[in-house]
């Protein structure tokens, strides 16, 4: 079953340029898919529709099996959580205070303090030597497993990431990328990923869409990835050192 559907979707820049084209993809539940390309290629943009930060211009998507225009779009964005590359953490929040803001606006039926101790177990923060931190206080990798834990705090079915590691030191990534593959797989959740690394595509994610001028041009595993003869994955591959 499809737990997010791009249909034939076109956005238009108010200047009228495509920024996506007939872009179609379907995420099935529970799967992992990661959206690479070459930059402007509208990545970041399909991300967006999906908690509908942006809408189609046309075609539609569908989350849940409804249109994100039928969704109440609060209701749709706390059904996802989202992790970019800045992470956004309040800065004048502590570490706890930033985790347990999406439980408490989403009304937590169980003991918020004890769920934000959960999450930052699940992301290899002891709550007792990170809770009462604030974000200055950590470093690149802390708050974005910080910043993992909030977007998971509220318990969300769709995980959506948008270049999460990218701006961390390689060691650091290269941890934080088998850390959330295992999450995944452990919380059973449906994720879309979009980075520039294709190398990081296939350690986090189940599958790949390879995305050129707005429209995906291939849907591949990672090992049809590694056989492609596409130009543009050839062109991934040789960036990314595969």
């Amino acid at each position: 079953m499809s737990f997010v559907v791009f249909d034939d979707v076109g956005v238009r820049a108010p200047d009228g340029r495509a920024i996506l084209d007939r872009f179609s993809l379907d995420v099935p539940e529970g799967e992992a898919v990661a959206i690479v390309g070459p930059s402007g290629g509208g990545k970041t943009t399909a991300l967006k529709l999906v908690n509908a930060l942006r809408l189609p211009s046309s075609g539609s998507v569908r989350v849940a099996g409804r249109r994100t225009t039928e969704w109440d779009p609060i209701a749709l964005r706390r059904s996802a959580g989202y992790v970019i590359q800045e992470i956004g953490l309040f800065p004048h929040l502590t570490v706890a205070e930033n985790v347990a803001l999406a439980p408490v606006i989403a009304g937590w039926p169980g003991d918020v303090e004890a769920r934000v101790d959960e999450l930052l177990e699940l992301v290899g923060l002891a709550p007792a030597d990170y809770r009462t931190r604030y974000p200055h206080e950590l470093s690149g990798g802390q708050r974005q497993r910080v910043g993992v834990a909030r977007a998971l705090a509220a318990d969300p079915p769709l995980v959506l990431l948008d270049e999460p590691f990218a701006a961390l030191d390689p060691v650091t990534r290269f941890a934080l990328q088998g850390e959330f593959r295992a999450l995944l797989e452990r919380l059973r959740l449906t994720a879309i990923f979009v980075t520039h690394d294709l190398r990081e595509a296939l350690r986090v994610c189940d599958r790949v869409a390879v995305v050129v001028d707005g429209r995906v041009v291939q849907t591949l595993t990672p090992v049809q990835v590694r056989t492609s003869s596409h130009p543009v994955v050839r062109a991934l591959k040789e960036a990314s050192g595969l």
